[in-house]
This record gives C-alpha cells, structure tokens and sequence, in this order.
C-alpha cells in the first residue's frame, strides 16, 4: 500500500505568481501529473495544508480545477494560509470536510492505515496549536484505532527545525508536548507528518518518526543561523511516498517531482558491472 504525501501548495488566483515570482499552479499541474504516472499508483493523496495562499473562494476554485486530473483519492487538511468555510464551500463534495465539528480534522481508512488529521491552525496567526478539544479527539481516534497501523496528520511541525522564522511559527511549545503525551501512549502510531516549513525534515519524536515534506513549488532557505531572514528558494519541488506492508510497516521516500535522466543500468546484459 502506498500513501504520496504533498503539502504547502500555495495556489493563487488564476495568473497570479506567489511573492510576484512562483508559478505555484503550474507547480501543482507538474506534481499531478507526477503522481498520476507512478507505478505502483498511491492508494491516496494527503495534502496537509496550506493548499492556498489568501483563502478565497477564487484561490479554492482554482485549486480544484488543477486536482481535477488527479485520479488518485485526495484528503485536503487545512493550514494557517486557509480558510475552512471557503475551503467546504467550494469542496462540498469531499464528505470528510464536513464532519459538523468546529474543526476541521477527519479520520479515514487508506488500505490497512487509518489516517487521522488535525487541524493546528490558529485564526488569524501563522504559528499552530491543539487545545483539549482538539488533542480530546484525537485520543479517542487512537483509541479506538488500536492494534490498525496510524498515521496523525497535521499542518504544523510539533518539532523545532532548526530554521529560527520559521520555528516562532511552528506547533506552539505547550500544544508539542500535550501531543507528545498523547501519541507515546500508543504504540501503532507509524508516523506523524506534517509540512509547513517546505523542506524534508526528519526526527525522532513521541516514541515514533515525525516529517515534514518539501512544497511542490518553493522551498524555505535552508538557513541554520539563529538570525537567518525569512527566505525561499527555486530548489526542487518533492513529495513523500510512504509505503505500508505488515512485514516492514511504514518505510517512507523522499520523491522529486521533476525526473532526472535514466534510469541506467549498473550492469552489462551478462551481468558484469559497468566500467
């Protein structure tokens, strides 16, 4: 079972460039068209968020003209760039987005994983958080998930990145550790994914793995000084594949959007390796 993982898409209205310089819809077309031609074809597509830029009802609409030819089952999470009641005004037809709760977190079967998604967002602010309400749900979701391999699914990284900006913007300190508290209690927890921060960031996390995922248009400079500017760079668009069997578990890629050459073979036709 595979699971493609994208995040931070970023779509402006048709024609417009984000921060007057990145084509984000044409970044999303190329990732489309990526996932679609993968072999062995993702069961699903999870999106954690940030799908647009300013959260209208045009940014949505545009958005789903450009999943339309994705003929992978997408899940939609929201970030701090989003807007739920736009976000299930224009996505009436996405059942999981309309759960009548007061946030906008969902849980579903992808093959043998149950999928939990969390909604970190903090109106009107770009750093994240989880209240009881929240973290209350998601303990009983894993719960009731005993003994089924997890994944919990949110927007904002519950881990420090190293990168300053973007660290004053993540899962606040006391939000990291109630979810630390809860997700160490169950040990089927595979993974804990994230985006946000544009860049593939691994670390070890509640007892699991916890990742975040490059954007498929622009990345955040990967910048470790203490007083690094907030900035991005054109470097190349990825996503994650996690794939699922009962006798691995969970074992995850890192994946270009953008093909290189190849592939070639290390080996002549009678087997001896190329000189």
């Amino acid at each position: 079972m595979l699971l493609a993982h994208i995040s931070d898409l970023h779509i402006k209205r048709p024609g417009a460039l984000a921060y007057r310089r990145v084509d984000t819809a044409a970044a999303l077309t190329r990732t489309v068209e990526r996932l679609n031609a993968l072999t062995p074809h993702p069961e699903a597509v999870v999106v954690t968020g940030d799908l647009v830029d300013l959260g209208t009802v045009e940014e949505y609409r545009h958005l789903r003209a450009l999943l339309a030819p994705l003929a992978i089952p997408c899940y939609l999470m929201i970030g701090n760039h989003d807007e739920p009641k736009a976000l299930r005004e224009v996505f009436a037809d996405h059942p999981y987005l309309h759960t009548g709760d007061a946030f906008l977190q969902y849980a579903v079967d992808v093959g043998p994983l149950r999928l939990l998604a969390l909604d970190s967002r903090t109106p009107g602010a770009s750093a994240g958080t989880l209240d009881e309400v929240r973290l209350a749900w998601l303990e009983a979701q894993l719960e009731a998930a005993r003994g089924q391999p997890v994944i919990v699914a949110l927007h904002h990284p519950p881990f420090v990145s190293g990168i300053g900006h973007m660290d004053r913007q993540r899962l606040d300190a006391t939000s990291s550790a109630r979810l630390t508290d809860v997700v160490r209690r169950f040990e089927n927890v595979e993974r804990v994914i994230c985006g946000h921060v544009h860049r593939p960031i691994v670390t070890r996390f509640a007892g699991t793995i916890a990742m975040s995922v490059p954007s498929p248009a622009h990345q955040v400079a990967l910048d470790l000084n203490d007083n690094a500017p907030s900035a991005f760079r054109l470097e190349p668009p990825a996503f994650a594949l996690h794939q699922y069997t009962h006798a691995a578990g969970l074992v995850s890629h890192h994946a270009y959007v953008d093909e290189g050459a190849g592939p070639y073979p290390f080996y002549e036709p009678s087997g001896k390796l190329i000189d």
